[in-house]
């Protein structure tokens, strides 16, 4: 990635069942060269076939508290007995070689990142319709009817907050949203504050056409 410009944070959450890690997954995997995922540190044991570095940076509780007070996360919270964080190093690391960096995390960790990192892109994925949401929901066939009720529930209270997030992209077939997305991060790549060199550039070249004041 030499000779790149400093990558973009892209914040990617939504409803459960929209789609968020199925979109994430093609974008890494159609465009390798350009994206990174942001891999979050645990305290939880590894899984079957999890690698750390790979899927999770895997901690003792001592290891991610001393994180903690090393100011070491953009954002982190704890899930029944285990605690999860981004790590702040991985991201600026390539950030800095300039990858576009893909964070998929739910909403209150979307905001946490959002007040640490103000130039990240904070994009709210959804199904076309909540009737759609809910067919995605049961076509997992891995739930009850009461945990999808919770979980439309919750997404009754995400919704509130949709209209702090700077994009909002239908997740109706999953190649046209990986599209949509990625024309998204590519527009963002244009705006003058990530286009400092260029600028400074052009004005240094127009300087000896400067007319006298």
């Amino acid at each position: 990635m030499s000779d790149q410009k400093r990558g973009i944070l892209t914040i990617i959450s939504g409803f459960s069942g929209a789609g968020k890690g199925t979109v994430v997954g093609r974008l890494l995997e159609k465009y390798p060269e350009r994206y990174k995922l942001s891999i979050s540190a645990t305290t939880r044991s590894p899984r079957n076939g999890e690698e750390h570095g790979v899927h999770y940076f895997f901690k003792s509780d001592e290891e991610f508290q001393q994180m903690i007070e090393n100011d070491a996360f953009l954002e982190y919270a704890q899930y029944v007995e285990h605690s999860y964080g981004t790590p702040r190093q991985y991201v600026e690391e390539n950030l800095a070689a300039g990858y576009d960096v893909l964070l998929e995390i739910e909403q209150q960790g979307a905001f946490a990142v959002k007040k640490a990192v103000p130039e990240a892109i904070l994009i709210f994925l959804t199904p076309p319709t909540i009737e759609e949401l809910e067919r995605r929901l049961r076509n997992r066939k891995t739930e009850s009817d009461d945990v999808i009720a919770s979980r439309l529930a919750q997404a009754c209270a995400e919704a509130a907050h949709v209209d702090q997030y700077d994009y909002i992209v239908i997740n109706d077939e999953v190649e046209h949203c990986v599209d949509a997305v990625n024309r998204l991060i590519e527009t963002e790549h244009q705006r003058t504050q990530f286009n400092g060199a260029k600028i400074q550039e052009l004005q240094r070249d127009l300087q000896p056409y400067r007319k006298g004041e």
